[in-house]
């Protein structure tokens, strides 16, 4: 289980972006030889413009898209205190794990 997942608000904590909030497009592996090593795609943060040659079924031109992102310069976005957050794990009752803001303790996951 993953502290970040797609779908979720994130706030940017280093970079040229800093203080940006998006939302996750995708998760990508990193590929390093480390374990935990992701990526993000965020939505409107990072972008980069692309060169592109005209195709049968497309145009050429310059496209600005979105390049990742390390998993370590966001952060998940709290909505009750409107900060940037941590986020933690928790087991319930019922045995489900759950990911948790670490300053209030609050469920992020409510599916």
């Amino acid at each position: 289980m993953r502290k970040i997942k797609k779908g979720d608000a994130v706030v940017i904590v280093a970079g040229r972006d800093r203080g940006r909030q998006g939302t996750v497009l995708s998760v990508l592996k990193s590929k390093t030889r480390y374990a935990d090593a992701f990526r993000l795609l965020v939505e409107g943060i990072n972008l980069i413009k692309k060169h592109t040659k005209p195709r049968e079924d497309k145009p050429g031109g310059i496209i600005e898209k979105e390049a990742s992102i390390a998993i370590s310069n966001v952060a998940i976005f709290n909505a009750a205190t409107g900060k940037a957050d941590r986020v933690g794990f928790k087991v319930l009752e019922d045995g489900r794990k759950v990911r948790v803001y670490k300053s209030t303790g609050e469920v992020v996951d409510h599916a």
